[in-house]
Protein backbone atom coordinates (compact mmCIF):
# COMPACT_ATOMS: atom_id res chain seq x y z
CA UNK A 1 0.00 0.00 0.00
CA UNK A 2 0.95 3.57 -0.93
CA UNK A 3 2.95 5.31 2.52
CA UNK A 4 0.67 8.00 2.29
CA UNK A 5 -2.06 5.82 2.10
CA UNK A 6 -1.56 3.15 4.90
CA UNK A 7 -0.92 6.81 7.19
CA UNK A 8 -4.26 8.50 5.95
CA UNK A 9 -6.45 4.64 7.14
CA UNK A 10 -3.97 4.47 10.48
CA UNK A 11 -4.92 8.40 11.68
CA UNK A 12 -8.62 8.01 10.75
CA UNK A 13 -8.40 4.71 12.83
CA UNK A 14 -6.51 6.23 15.09
CA UNK A 15 -9.17 9.37 15.68
CA UNK A 16 -12.55 7.39 15.88
CA UNK A 17 -10.46 5.75 18.72
CA UNK A 18 -9.66 8.68 20.53
CA UNK A 19 -13.17 9.98 20.71
CA UNK A 20 -14.69 7.00 21.63
CA UNK A 21 -12.23 6.34 24.17
CA UNK A 22 -12.49 9.70 25.98
CA UNK A 23 -15.97 9.57 25.89
CA UNK A 24 -15.97 5.66 27.32
CA UNK A 25 -13.18 6.77 29.79
CA UNK A 26 -15.40 9.37 30.89
CA UNK A 27 -18.73 7.15 31.26
CA UNK A 28 -16.94 4.44 33.46
CA UNK A 29 -15.07 7.09 35.52
CA UNK A 30 -18.63 8.51 36.75
CA UNK A 31 -19.80 5.06 37.29
CA UNK A 32 -17.18 3.78 38.84
CA UNK A 33 -17.23 6.97 40.98
CA UNK A 34 -21.09 6.78 41.98
CA UNK A 35 -20.93 3.61 42.02
CA UNK A 36 -18.12 3.19 44.59
CA UNK A 37 -16.36 0.35 42.67
CA UNK A 38 -12.46 0.72 42.74
CA UNK A 39 -12.94 -2.10 39.37
CA UNK A 40 -14.59 0.70 37.23
CA UNK A 41 -12.15 3.26 38.64
CA UNK A 42 -9.34 0.91 37.19
CA UNK A 43 -11.32 0.41 33.77
CA UNK A 44 -11.79 4.08 33.42
CA UNK A 45 -8.11 4.96 33.83
CA UNK A 46 -7.59 2.14 31.55
CA UNK A 47 -9.55 3.40 28.97
CA UNK A 48 -7.84 6.85 29.12
CA UNK A 49 -4.43 5.66 28.97
CA UNK A 50 -5.76 4.25 25.91
CA UNK A 51 -6.21 7.97 24.67
CA UNK A 52 -2.63 8.68 25.03
CA UNK A 53 -1.61 5.30 23.54
CA UNK A 54 -3.23 6.45 20.28
CA UNK A 55 -1.74 9.29 19.96
CA UNK A 56 1.48 7.81 19.92
CA UNK A 57 0.49 5.56 17.06
CA UNK A 58 -0.48 8.55 15.23
CA UNK A 59 3.02 10.22 16.17
CA UNK A 60 4.70 6.70 15.26
CA UNK A 61 2.69 6.24 11.96
CA UNK A 62 2.88 9.71 10.44
CA UNK A 63 7.06 9.63 11.10
CA UNK A 64 7.47 6.21 9.92
CA UNK A 65 5.65 7.02 6.55
CA UNK A 66 8.48 9.86 5.81
CA UNK A 67 10.53 9.98 2.37
CA UNK A 68 14.01 8.36 2.52
CA UNK A 69 16.64 11.06 3.13
CA UNK A 70 20.32 11.32 3.17
CA UNK A 71 20.84 10.22 7.06
CA UNK A 72 17.70 7.03 6.50
CA UNK A 73 18.39 5.97 3.10
CA UNK A 74 16.30 3.13 3.99
CA UNK A 75 13.22 5.27 5.19
CA UNK A 76 11.77 5.21 8.77
CA UNK A 77 9.26 2.51 9.01
CA UNK A 78 11.15 1.21 12.35
CA UNK A 79 9.84 4.47 14.22
CA UNK A 80 6.10 3.07 14.32
CA UNK A 81 7.72 -0.19 15.93
CA UNK A 82 9.51 2.68 18.53
CA UNK A 83 5.64 3.85 18.94
CA UNK A 84 4.33 0.16 19.09
CA UNK A 85 7.59 -0.10 22.06
CA UNK A 86 6.38 2.91 23.69
CA UNK A 87 2.49 2.33 23.77
CA UNK A 88 3.47 -1.27 25.24
CA UNK A 89 5.62 0.74 28.28
CA UNK A 90 2.53 2.74 29.02
CA UNK A 91 0.30 -0.41 28.68
CA UNK A 92 2.80 -2.49 31.29
CA UNK A 93 2.79 0.76 33.70
CA UNK A 94 -0.99 1.62 33.48
CA UNK A 95 -1.77 -2.34 34.43
CA UNK A 96 1.14 -2.40 37.76
CA UNK A 97 -0.80 0.82 38.74
CA UNK A 98 -4.95 -1.08 38.68
CA UNK A 99 -2.89 -4.14 40.47
CA UNK A 100 -1.09 -2.63 43.04
CA UNK A 101 -4.31 -1.17 43.74
CA UNK A 102 -6.12 -3.99 44.06
CA UNK A 103 -3.98 -5.78 46.58
CA UNK A 104 -4.14 -3.05 48.93
CA UNK A 105 -7.87 -3.21 48.86
CA UNK A 106 -7.36 -7.34 49.04
CA UNK A 107 -4.76 -6.63 52.07
CA UNK A 108 -6.62 -3.90 54.08
CA UNK A 109 -4.86 -1.08 52.65
CA UNK A 110 -7.79 0.29 51.69
CA UNK A 111 -11.89 0.01 52.74
CA UNK A 112 -14.03 -2.39 50.91
CA UNK A 113 -17.41 -1.30 49.24
CA UNK A 114 -20.06 -3.36 47.50
CA UNK A 115 -19.95 -1.24 44.12
CA UNK A 116 -23.60 -0.20 42.67
CA UNK A 117 -25.88 -1.59 39.60
CA UNK A 118 -24.48 1.48 37.44
CA UNK A 119 -21.28 -0.31 37.56
CA UNK A 120 -22.10 -3.54 36.61
CA UNK A 121 -24.19 -1.66 32.97
CA UNK A 122 -21.31 0.16 32.39
CA UNK A 123 -18.85 -2.85 32.69
CA UNK A 124 -20.92 -4.74 30.14
CA UNK A 125 -21.14 -0.72 27.70
CA UNK A 126 -17.44 -1.42 27.66
CA UNK A 127 -17.60 -5.06 26.98
CA UNK A 128 -19.33 -4.64 24.36
CA UNK A 129 -17.51 -1.52 22.54
CA UNK A 130 -14.39 -2.38 23.29
CA UNK A 131 -14.70 -5.61 21.56
CA UNK A 132 -16.07 -4.42 18.50
CA UNK A 133 -13.29 -1.46 18.40
CA UNK A 134 -10.65 -4.13 18.88
CA UNK A 135 -12.36 -5.84 15.54
CA UNK A 136 -12.85 -2.34 13.58
CA UNK A 137 -9.58 -1.56 14.53
CA UNK A 138 -7.15 -5.32 13.63
CA UNK A 139 -9.01 -5.31 10.21
CA UNK A 140 -7.45 -1.88 9.76
CA UNK A 141 -4.03 -2.95 10.91
CA UNK A 142 -4.06 -5.91 9.00
CA UNK A 143 -5.22 -4.20 5.58
CA UNK A 144 -2.34 -1.67 5.82
CA UNK A 145 -0.16 -4.29 7.96
CA UNK A 146 0.47 -2.03 10.57
CA UNK A 147 2.46 -3.45 13.77
CA UNK A 148 1.59 0.23 15.63
CA UNK A 149 -2.07 -0.03 14.67
CA UNK A 150 -2.19 -4.18 15.77
CA UNK A 151 -0.52 -3.04 18.86
CA UNK A 152 -3.60 -0.67 19.01
CA UNK A 153 -6.20 -3.24 18.41
CA UNK A 154 -4.96 -5.18 21.41
CA UNK A 155 -4.90 -2.60 23.31
CA UNK A 156 -8.85 -2.58 22.97
CA UNK A 157 -9.29 -6.48 23.64
CA UNK A 158 -7.16 -5.94 27.00
CA UNK A 159 -9.68 -2.64 28.07
CA UNK A 160 -12.52 -5.54 26.53
CA UNK A 161 -11.02 -8.64 28.97
CA UNK A 162 -10.44 -6.33 31.97
CA UNK A 163 -13.94 -5.03 31.41
CA UNK A 164 -15.32 -8.94 31.90
CA UNK A 165 -12.96 -8.92 35.24
CA UNK A 166 -14.95 -5.53 36.38
CA UNK A 167 -18.02 -7.49 35.38
CA UNK A 168 -17.37 -10.42 37.42
CA UNK A 169 -15.40 -8.64 40.34
CA UNK A 170 -18.66 -6.15 40.60
CA UNK A 171 -21.44 -8.60 40.56
CA UNK A 172 -19.34 -10.81 42.78
CA UNK A 173 -19.21 -7.86 45.77
CA UNK A 174 -22.74 -7.25 44.60
CA UNK A 175 -23.96 -10.76 45.85
CA UNK A 176 -22.02 -10.40 49.35
CA UNK A 177 -18.41 -11.02 48.45
CA UNK A 178 -16.72 -7.27 48.25
CA UNK A 179 -13.43 -8.64 48.15
CA UNK A 180 -13.99 -9.76 44.33
CA UNK A 181 -14.17 -5.97 43.33
CA UNK A 182 -10.31 -5.67 44.54
CA UNK A 183 -9.50 -9.21 42.71
CA UNK A 184 -11.20 -8.28 39.73
CA UNK A 185 -8.40 -5.16 39.71
CA UNK A 186 -5.59 -7.55 40.26
CA UNK A 187 -6.74 -9.69 37.12
CA UNK A 188 -7.23 -6.69 35.00
CA UNK A 189 -3.88 -6.03 35.54
CA UNK A 190 -2.34 -9.63 34.44
CA UNK A 191 -4.36 -9.01 31.23
CA UNK A 192 -2.93 -5.59 31.03
CA UNK A 193 0.27 -7.11 31.48
CA UNK A 194 0.19 -9.96 29.11
CA UNK A 195 -1.03 -7.42 26.46
CA UNK A 196 2.00 -5.26 26.97
CA UNK A 197 4.07 -8.10 26.51
CA UNK A 198 2.67 -9.69 22.99
CA UNK A 199 3.25 -5.86 22.22
CA UNK A 200 7.00 -5.79 23.23
CA UNK A 201 8.04 -8.95 21.86
CA UNK A 202 6.37 -8.11 18.38
CA UNK A 203 8.05 -4.76 17.79
CA UNK A 204 11.39 -6.08 19.21
CA UNK A 205 11.26 -8.79 16.79
CA UNK A 206 10.63 -6.16 14.16
CA UNK A 207 13.51 -4.34 15.42
CA UNK A 208 15.96 -6.90 15.29
CA UNK A 209 16.29 -8.43 11.79
CA UNK A 210 13.71 -11.12 12.29
CA UNK A 211 13.57 -13.44 9.39
CA UNK A 212 9.87 -13.47 7.93
CA UNK A 213 7.54 -16.82 8.94
CA UNK A 214 8.85 -20.16 7.62
CA UNK A 215 5.18 -20.35 5.37
CA UNK A 216 6.11 -16.73 3.74
CA UNK A 217 9.60 -17.73 2.62
CA UNK A 218 8.19 -20.77 0.94
CA UNK A 219 5.76 -18.88 -1.09
CA UNK A 220 8.20 -16.29 -2.12
CA UNK A 221 10.79 -19.72 -2.83
CA UNK A 222 8.03 -20.86 -5.15
CA UNK A 223 7.56 -17.95 -6.78
CA UNK A 224 11.05 -17.37 -7.45
CA UNK A 225 11.51 -20.92 -9.31
CA UNK A 226 8.46 -20.15 -11.44
CA UNK A 227 9.95 -17.26 -12.99
CA UNK A 228 11.53 -18.35 -16.73
CA UNK A 229 14.91 -18.91 -16.37
CA UNK A 230 15.54 -19.64 -13.10
CA UNK A 231 17.01 -22.85 -12.72
CA UNK A 232 17.38 -23.30 -9.10
CA UNK A 233 17.74 -21.01 -5.49
CA UNK A 234 21.08 -21.38 -3.90
CA UNK A 235 19.86 -18.31 -1.16
CA UNK A 236 16.50 -17.03 0.32
CA UNK A 237 17.43 -14.57 3.32
CA UNK A 238 14.62 -12.36 4.59
CA UNK A 239 14.80 -9.88 7.27
CA UNK A 240 11.73 -7.64 8.84
CA UNK A 241 11.96 -4.03 9.09
CA UNK A 242 9.55 -1.98 10.70
CA UNK A 243 6.02 -3.16 8.69
CA UNK A 244 8.23 -3.98 5.77
CA UNK A 245 10.72 -7.00 4.18
CA UNK A 246 14.18 -6.80 2.84
CA UNK A 247 14.65 -9.93 0.60
CA UNK A 248 18.29 -11.32 -0.59
CA UNK A 249 18.16 -13.60 -3.47
CA UNK A 250 20.74 -15.84 -5.33
CA UNK A 251 19.52 -17.85 -8.25
CA UNK A 252 20.52 -19.85 -10.47
CA UNK A 253 20.72 -19.10 -14.28
CA UNK A 254 22.09 -21.34 -17.39
CA UNK A 255 25.68 -19.59 -17.68
CA UNK A 256 26.42 -19.44 -21.02
CA UNK A 257 23.43 -17.36 -21.87
CA UNK A 258 24.46 -13.76 -22.47
CA UNK A 259 24.23 -10.79 -19.72
CA UNK A 260 21.62 -9.39 -20.68
CA UNK A 261 18.81 -12.68 -20.52
CA UNK A 262 20.28 -13.96 -17.32
CA UNK A 263 19.96 -9.29 -16.02
CA UNK A 264 16.03 -9.86 -17.28
CA UNK A 265 15.79 -13.19 -15.36
CA UNK A 266 17.15 -11.54 -12.11
CA UNK A 267 14.63 -8.49 -12.96
CA UNK A 268 12.13 -11.14 -13.68
CA UNK A 269 12.50 -12.42 -10.13
CA UNK A 270 12.78 -9.20 -8.45
CA UNK A 271 9.16 -7.45 -10.33
CA UNK A 272 7.86 -10.83 -8.98
CA UNK A 273 8.70 -10.76 -5.31
CA UNK A 274 7.71 -7.12 -5.29
CA UNK A 275 4.33 -7.51 -7.19
CA UNK A 276 3.02 -10.73 -5.71
CA UNK A 277 3.94 -9.53 -1.98
CA UNK A 278 3.37 -5.99 -1.40
CA UNK A 279 5.08 -6.08 2.01
CA UNK A 280 8.47 -6.42 0.47
CA UNK A 281 10.14 -3.20 0.60
CA UNK A 282 13.46 -3.94 -1.72
CA UNK A 283 14.41 -7.09 -3.12
CA UNK A 284 18.44 -7.65 -4.51
CA UNK A 285 18.74 -10.43 -7.09
CA UNK A 286 21.92 -12.35 -7.77
CA UNK A 287 22.37 -14.61 -10.41
CA UNK A 288 25.23 -17.76 -10.11
CA UNK A 289 25.82 -20.20 -12.67
CA UNK A 290 24.13 -23.12 -12.92
CA UNK A 291 26.19 -26.13 -12.07
CA UNK A 292 27.02 -28.63 -15.29
CA UNK A 293 27.62 -32.08 -15.17
CA UNK A 294 30.22 -33.46 -17.51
Amino acid sequence: MDPKQHEKVAVSVSTITIVINLALAGFKFLAGFLARSGAMISDAVHSASDVLATLIVILGVKLAGRDADRNHPYGHERLECVAALILAIILGATGLGIGWSGIRKITGGEALVVPGTLALIAAVVSIVVKEAMFWYTWLAAKKINSSALKAEAWHHRSDALSSVGSFAGILGARLGFPALDPVASVVICLFILKAAWDILSDALGKMTDRACPPALEKEMADAILAQPGVLGLDTLNTRLFGDRVYVDVEIQADGDLPLKVTHATAQAVHDALECQFPQVKHCMVHVNPAETTA
